[in-house]
């Protein structure tokens, strides 16, 4: 028996297994697989924002070296529908097509209009410019409140409005009532900047068609292979039978890669049509046009209160950037943040209406957190707005609103059930390793001497709802799929262990995961035991990665599939050992008759004889394979609490993060190793958002921020040192008792940056600093001079 049968797995700080392919260059990304006589495209993009297509001509590049074909939208348009969107957020939202390859009109800087395909990537890329495109430019649309003006020009003119939908939301008691006789109501306008996706490798996609039987394999950098293979089924007309996707080594997505787009259905056609091999890398600069973008969107908040604090009543009205076309969850991305705004608060009221509005700019959808580091912006952020007109310290305040760990489990007033919690641990413990009373007196001081570096302090308490599922519940949001997971167990003749999952991990550690969850099941070494997935064909069942799932609906089915194959392996091992089964004990990968220690059977032993099957009880199938699809009766609520110090150079503008201080509670912890990667990245996004990153367009649409010279990412050189630490209330919604984790940090970090920017500079008469908060927006706060963007 090995140490780490006898120790146990869950929980234990292990090396990823996965690492050491990934450091040595031992990988298969998309834009590394090769194909004989595999042809490569190239995409004409639209320069301009919105225009009438005249006329595209692609006779002059079919002319060129190496140049083995080229189409427009007509030429692709028959056998091809309309890129799908899977969340259907009203009965009468308006839902424009969207074709893969534009026809009659670009709707973005960036829609495709020609597709290029050459025998090598370079002959592709240099034909591109031999396509000819007349436009007839059209008005661009930018400004949401304008968009949804009587006489404003239309994003797609045959819908006849730029409103995409209004959903509302309303519990409790009525809002107005509850504001008439409030004390305190504050109101405050908040913008969510759009945000673009990075992931280290770009989006990539290669086809492979095999012509005799009219089956195609679509290999794609995506987080949902699965949900992928159905959707291109349904806009290509190839039978789903017929498609095999495989997500091979994926290099992060952060949400870009929870998608369906035009670039993998345009692979497709044009394998078909030349029954060829083909693939499409994306440039990064093409990448920043192309694929979806995040957030963008106007939040007016309103907040009623007592004088003692007390919250009494919440209003929240959103203007939400849908951009030129709705992708796969594009109207749905606001909708989830409408359960999050109340937060970890108890009040009598909340309204809550999302209003989307299309745009001619590159569409929005998920991306990490999607809905919820959004909400938890608006309602941190005027949480410290109503403790500075209370004059009360902002944790305080906190304090007399929040649910206390004993009233779990808690209805929250947006009609969610928390299971689990414990705000006051959490807080207790942050607001210990921060140092919170010395550097709120050191502030007191900084202040007094009207020092030019000032000091300000952020708190952000949070919870977030993940683990997307039950698929009831998304019915009744009327999303389009199911909230379940999928897991199966392969226990193989030599003992050795194979995890199929659903899940498609690209970079949160699954196989290492998933391993010490089976090992300590079955009570197999972890090294025995592999994980397999991201391929429809291996792993056919699945709803695939995103909104931190992957854990607590399948890492959760991992465990209850093992647990049956530990049931029928009982069966096995009592009949060979000519016991009962409820005289058996199972421990340590074991099966030992009670009282009669000697007489045992390991897992694996059992396994073998289940293969021979030359002994097993009467009627039972000879394997003891098994496996679990899991649909769970609720969302889990990880919380905790994130404190954040900065010093704001008065004269420059410039802002450094001076200490930052987390305790988030994920429930059990698997691996602490992967939590805190997992926490640390988190942070970088989130304080990203707060500091560094915007997508900038001028007056006509055009993108200004489309290349990493203009768009800001930081390094970790821009990022201070974290002081991370957990406290734990196993959830109740899963066996394993855990919470997500992968979005935990981004929710939380950027209310806490800002809210530090904006303390900083309280004294000064500053309220409010737009996000990204860069020195020269600092500076013009500080001088009340108004921001030109």
């Amino acid at each position: 028996m090995t140490e780490s049968s006898v120790r146990g797995e869950v929980g234990r700080a292990r090396l990823r297994k996965e690492d050491a392919r990934l450091l040595t260059g031992q990988t298969n990304w998309t834009d590394n697989i090769q194909a004989a006589a595999m042809l490569h495209l190239a995409i004409l993009r639209s320069p301009m924002a919105h225009a009438r297509v005249e006329r595209v001509d692609v006779s002059h590049a079919l002319e060129l070296p190496g140049v083995v074909a080229a189409f427009t939208g007509s030429d692709l348009a028959e056998g091809m529908g309309s890129l799908p969107c899977a969340w259907p957020v009203t009965e009468d939202m308006v839902h424009p097509d969207h074709p893969p390859l534009a026809v009659d009109e670009v709707r973005h800087a960036g829609d495709p209009v020609a597709v290029v395909v050459a025998r090598d990537r370079y002959a592709a890329a240099d034909a591109l410019e031999a396509v000819e495109v007349e436009y007839e430019p059209l008005p661009a649309v930018l400004d949401l409140e304008a968009a949804l003006a009587e006489d404003a020009p239309l994003v797609h003119a045959d819908k006849g409005t730029n409103r995409c939908y209004d959903w509302p939301l309303r519990s409790g008691e009525d809002y107005a009532a509850v504001r008439e006789r409030a004390e305190v109501v504050l109101r405050r306008r908040y913008q969510q900047q759009r945000l673009i996706p990075n992931a280290m490798e770009p989006r990539s996609v290669v086809v492979t068609p095999l012509a005799a039987s009219g089956e195609y394999t679509v290999y794609s950098a995506t987080q949902i292979p699965h949900i992928l293979r159905v959707m291109l089924a349904m806009v290509t007309g190839i039978p789903e039978h017929k498609l095999r996707v495989v997500a091979p080594d994926v290099g992060g997505g952060f949400g870009s890669k929870l998608q369906v787009y035009g670039e993998e259905a345009i692979a497709l056609a044009v394998a078909r049509r030349l029954g060829r091999p083909v693939k499409w890398t994306e440039s990064r600069s093409e990448g920043y046009l192309a694929t979806h973008h995040g957030r963008g969107m106007i939040q007016d908040v309103e907040i009623a209160a007592d004088r003692d604090g007390r919250l009494r009543g919440l209003k929240v009205d959103l203007l939400a950037d849908m951009g030129a076309y709705l992708m796969l969850v594009t109207p749905g991305v606001p909708i989830l943040g409408a359960f999050m705004y109340p937060a970890i608060y108890k009040m009598d009221s909340y309204e809550f209406r999302c209003t989307g509005v299309f745009t001619t700019r590159t569409p929005t959808d998920a991306y990490r957190g999607a809905g919820r580091p959004e909400a938890t912006y608006a309602i941190e952020r005027i949480m410290d707005e109503l403790a500075a007109e209370l004059g009360m310290d902002p944790v305080e305040l906190r304090r007399r609103n929040w649910i206390r760990h004993e009233e779990f489990p808690y209805d929250s007033i947006a009609g969610l059930t928390y299971d689990s919690g414990n705000y006051e641990a959490a807080t207790d413990k942050a607001l210990a390793l921060f140092g919170y009373d010395e550097l709120r007196a050191e502030q007191r001081k900084r202040d007094e001497r009207g020092d030019t570096v000032r000091l300000g302090i952020g708190v952000s308490t949070y919870t977030e709802m993940c683990g997307l599922a039950p698929s009831r519940v998304l019915r009744d949001l009327r999303y389009a799929a199911g909230g379940w997971e999928a897991a199966s167990i392969r226990m193989l003749p030599t003992g050795k262990v194979e995890v199929v999952t659903g899940t498609s991990p690209h970079g949160q550690g699954h196989v290492t995961s998933w391993s010490q969850i089976a090992a300590d099941v079955l009570g197999v070494p972890f090294e025995d035991v592999e994980v397999v997935h991201g391929d429809t064909r291996a792993a056919p069942q699945g709803m695939d990665t995103y909104g931190s799932r992957s854990l607590v609906v399948g890492g959760a089915a991992v465990h209850h599939a093992a647990r049956k194959v530990v049931d029928k392996a009982r069966k096995v091992a009592a009949h060979l050992l000519e016991a009962s089964e409820r005289d058996l004990e199972f421990t340590g990968g074991a099966f030992s008759v009670k009282g009669s220690p000697e007489a045992r059977k390991t897992i694996q032993e059992v396994a073998f004889e289940a293969f021979t099957s030359h002994d097993l009880p009467d009627g039972m199938e000879p394997t003891i394979n098994a496996g679990h699809v899991l649909d769970p009766e609720n969302f889990s609520y990880p919380h905790g609490t994130h404190l954040c110090a900065v010093e704001v150079d008065t004269e420059t503008g410039m802002t450094r993060i001076r200490s930052y201080v987390c305790v988030d509670d994920v429930g059990r912890v698997v691996n602490p190793m992967i939590v805190e990667g997992q926490v640390h990245g988190g942070l970088a996004q989130g304080i990203a958002q707060a500091l560094y990153e915007e997508a900038v367009y001028d007056d006509d649409g055009n993108l200004l921020s489309g290349t990493m010279a203009d768009y800001l990412v930081p390094s970790a050189v821009d990022l201070p040192d974290f002081v991370t630490d957990r406290t734990e209330t196993p959830a109740e919604s899963n066996p394993l008792g855990v919470k997500g984790v992968g979005e935990a940090g981004t929710i939380a970090s950027t209310p806490a940056v800002v809210g530090a920017v904006v303390d900083a500079l309280r004294p000064l008469g500053v309220t409010d600093v737009p996000m990204p908060c860069t020195p020269e927006r600092v500076w013009r706060a500080i001088h009340g001079e108004e921001d030109p963007a």
